[in-house]
């Protein structure tokens, strides 16, 4: 590809040293860049990509697109934001391929791993071919390994190139995790997205957005977005669900799923077992039966998410309840990694989350037992969340065992200290400290009975834990098991 091609791309700019030269790459970091990549200028959160300018011209970077001239010569392209430019060049760069694929976004605080899995499960059920991009990686089938990804919605150069792999394979169904961040900072700019699902809002990442309203915002760009015919599935109990619905753009089809307000797709007669959650689906007119082997009032409204994008999308409902009947779980959602007693190990890493899981893990303990919860805090983010969450875990728990999540660089005793503000009574035979989480793991063994119920939550899924200096493997299932299982 040309610069000239590049810049034709583009409304505003204005060149420096320009050269028409071939350009066979895109980068955004100098440590990764190669001979004949242009090099993008983003100025992010915690870098300044102006600042490393000149080491991916070093490298051999043929251009640089920035926001300010730049003392280095070779072509420069200067724009007025660097990170919209990166979204036109890398779709371009790969030739559109959303507009080879049916695209369907997931967004939300909770829920969008679970749902864009249930989602692909509902179309390989029907037949069609379906990838996945999210928290957990990508993968290009339901049966496939996950392919390591950086963030739960890549940067544009890594998503088109992946978007561009999953059109060249055949497949004609993608389906998303849309994060808010990835939203506010342009990631999926020019993605030509077919549907997007809504699965809830609530309190999480304001260290980065500092208000709801502006949480909102970000996540209201992908209903914004969507072109005429398209679709938009959203929950209708959610105090956000109106600001959604007239958020989606002119000729966007609108479905509603919900347990307690009117919905178009509705759940009830709920009901709750060790194996599962059984409910009735009330649709156009139609009810009928599903029997879940996911639990909790939330993976209640995830499978209502995944069945009214199922119908949006023309799939016969039966083959929807089949695809999420044969569902077994999500890695690190409502994980049970152990019976007696009864190990759960999950993500929720919000307060609404938190809340959730331990409101489902109570309708599995027996009133004669023990609900537990062990949980911590990430560090640098929002810390707000933190006493709201210690809260919870103290009003929903018998006992409590606060411990660290990804301290990164804060201390995990104030960390910890923020959390315990949010307890009202530091009774000591009911409420634990142990910063080390792996010996708070262990120490769970000590304070349970096999009849108990214990929730291990934060991390989920993750196979690593994010310390000042380094970053080690750490996962919570591994752990659990060695203690309770013995493997």
């Amino acid at each position: 590809m040309l610069l000239s091609e590049v810049i034709r791309l583009l409304d505003d700019y204005e060149t420096k040293n320009y050269e028409d030269i071939e350009i066979e790459g895109i980068s955004y970091n100098s440590l990764l860049t190669k001979p004949r990549d242009i090099f993008i200028c983003i100025r992010g959160e915690a870098a300044d990509g102006h600042k490393y300018a000149k080491s991916a011209a070093e490298k051999g970077a043929s251009a640089l697109f920035c926001e300010e001239e730049l003392d280095i010569n070779i072509p420069q392209v200067i724009v007025k934001d660097t990170k919209k430019t990166m979204a036109k060049i890398a779709a371009a760069f790969y030739n559109e391929p959303s507009k080879e694929i049916n695209l369907i976004g997931v967004t939300g605080t909770n829920g969008k791993t679970t749902v864009t899995h249930l989602i692909q499960r509902i179309l390989e059920e029907n037949n069609e071919k379906c990838a996945l991009i999210g928290t957990l990686g990508y993968k290009l089938s339901s049966t496939d390994s996950y392919k390591e990804a950086k963030h739960t919605t890549p940067q544009p150069p890594e998503l088109q190139r992946d978007l561009r792999l999953m059109a060249d394979s055949g497949i004609k169904n993608v389906v998303m995790e849309v994060s808010s961040h990835s939203l506010e900072q342009k990631r999926v700019g020019c993605c030509d997205f077919d549907g997007a699902v809504f699965t809830n809002l609530t309190q999480d990442h304001l260290d980065y957005h500092i208000t709801m309203k502006n949480y909102f915002k970000a996540k209201a760009i992908l209903f914004e977005n969507l072109k005429k015919g398209s679709f938009a599935v959203i929950n209708a109990d959610d105090e956000y669900a109106k600001d959604f619905i007239n958020a989606a753009a002119d000729g966007v089809n609108i479905f509603t799923y919900g347990v307690k307000n009117k919905a178009d797709i509705k759940a009830e007669n709920i009901m709750f077992s060790i194996d599962g959650a059984q409910l009735t689906v009330e649709f156009g007119g139609k009810s009928e039966t599903i029997n879940l082997h996911l639990n909790g009032m939330f993976s209640v409204y995830n499978a209502l998410a995944a069945f009214s994008t199922g119908l949006a999308m023309g799939i016969d409902y039966k083959t929807i309840i089949n695809a999420l009947e044969n569902t077994k779980s999500v890695a690190g959602r409502f994980e049970i990694v152990s019976k007696k007693p009864l190990v759960i190990v999950d993500y929720a890493h919000t307060p609404d989350g938190l809340e959730n899981v331990l409101k489902a893990a109570r309708e599995l303990t027996p009133e004669t037992s023990k609900l537990i919860c062990l949980f911590g805090c990430g560090g640098d983010r929002d810390t707000t969340k933190r006493p709201k969450m210690g809260k919870i875990a103290d009003d929903l728990s018998d006992k409590v065992v606060v411990t660290s999540d990804n301290p990164r660089s804060e201390d995990p005793q104030l960390i910890i200290s923020d959390i315990m503000t949010g307890i009202k009574t530091v009774d000591t035979q009911r409420i634990f400290v142990e910063p080390d989480r792996r010996e708070a793991i262990k120490f769970l063994k000590t304070i349970s009975n096999p009849e108990d119920v214990i929730v291990i939550a934060g991390k989920g899924h993750e196979d690593y834990q994010i310390l000042k200096n380094e970053t080690i493997h750490f996962d919570d299932r591994e752990e659990a098991k060695k203690v309770f299982v013995g493997v």
